[in-house]
C-alpha cells in the first residue's frame, strides 16, 4: 500500500473499508486503536446461533447459562485454578449438557467454544473434541440429578491436599464459619467430608470410582482427584461458583495448619 497521509480521525467508512479488505490481517495503528491489544473474538458456532434462535433472552435461557459457566472459567482461570489448558466446566438444561472442549485455554473461553455432548460422552454439536473426563461429569449429572452446574479446577491447594490425604480417602473439615457457604450447611459445626479417588488414566473405571463414592458420601459437595484437582457442582453455575470459592479457601486454610504444623512439630521433639 502506498503511505496515506490525513489529518483527524478516519471517517467509519475508512474504517469499514479497511477491514473489509483485510479481514485477515487487522492493523491497529490504521484503524486509529494502537493503544488497546485488538482481540479477535471466535464466530459464533452452529450450536450456539441454534440455542440463540431456539431460546430468548431471559435469565433462565440456555445463552444466559453459557455465558455464565464461561465467565466462570474465565475467573478461575484470572485466579490461577485452571491453568494452561487443564479444567472443565459443564452445564445441563434438560436432558442436553454442555461442556468445554479439550484443550482450550480457559481464559478466552466463550460460549462458541461450548460442545454438546450426548449420555455417552460424545460431541454432537460443536466444533472440537471432549474432554477426557467428560464421563465424570455425567457421572455427577446421574448420581446428583439437581445437578445443573459443574466446575473442575486445578489448585496448588487441593493438589497437594489430595495428594497428602490420599491413603486416608477423604478429607475431613469441620469447625470453620465459611462452611455454611455449602448449600444446606447452617452451621460451623458441621463436618464436610471430601472423597479423595486415585488418578487414572483408566476413565471408565474412574468413573466407576466417582459413583462409588459419590454412592458412600452422598452429602458431600465435590470430589478431590488425587494430585489432580476438584470437581465440585451446584442448581446453577451460581451455586456451583460459590461451592468452589468456599471449598478452597477452606482447602487453603487446611493446607496451611497442616503446613504449620510440619514446621513446628521437628522443634518439639527437638
Amino acid at each position: 500500500r502506498k503511505t496515506e497521509v490525513r489529518h483527524g480521525p478516519r471517517r467509519r467508512s475508512d474504517i469499514q473499508r479497511i477491514t473489509r479488505r483485510y479481514k485477515h490481517h487487522f492493523d491497529p495503528f490504521a484503524l486509529g486503536r494502537c493503544e488497546q491489544p485488538f482481540i479477535l473474538e471466535p464466530a459464533p458456532s452452529r450450536n450456539l446461533l441454534h440455542l440463540q434462535a431456539q431460546m430468548g433472552s431471559g435469565n433462565n435461557s440456555l445463552e444466559a447459562i453459557a455465558d455464565a459457566l464461561c465467565a466462570t472459567a474465565r475467573w478461575c482461570y484470572a485466579r490461577n485454578w485452571a491453568p494452561a489448558t487443564s479444567g472443565n466446566f459443564s452445564f445441563r438444561a434438560g436432558s442436553r449438557v454442555f461442556i468445554t472442549p479439550s484443550g482450550l485455554d480457559k481464559g478466552i473461553v466463550t460460549p462458541a467454544h461450548l460442545l454438546e455432548v450426548n449420555q455417552e460422552g460424545r460431541a454432537v454439536a460443536g466444533a472440537g473434541k471432549p474432554s477426557a473426563e467428560t464421563g465424570l461429569h455425567l457421572v455427577i449429572y446421574r448420581m446428583h440429578p439437581q445437578t445443573g452446574a459443574i466446575l473442575h479446577v486445578h489448585t496448588i491447594w487441593n493438589t497437594l491436599l489430595s495428594g497428602r490425604y490420599a491413603p486416608q480417602g477423604y478429607l475431613s473439615i469441620e469447625g470453620y464459619e465459611i462452611l455454611k457457604g455449602l448449600s444446606g450447611v447452617m452451621t460451623h459445626a458441621h463436618l464436610e467430608r471430601v472423597p479423595i479417588l486415585e488418578n487414572s488414566q483408566d476413565y471408565a473405571e474412574l468413573s466407576r470410582n466417582m459413583a462409588d463414592a459419590l454412592d458412600e458420601y452422598p452429602h458431600t459437595h465435590g470430589v478431590l482427584l488425587s494430585r489432580h484437582g476438584l470437581y465440585t457442582w451446584g442448581q446453577s453455575v451460581s451455586e456451583a461458583r460459590r461451592h468452589l470459592e468456599a471449598l478452597e479457601f477452606l482447602f487453603e486454610i487446611e493446607g496451611r495448619r497442616a503446613l504449620s504444623q510440619d514446621l513446628v512439630l521437628p522443634d518439639i521433639l527437638a
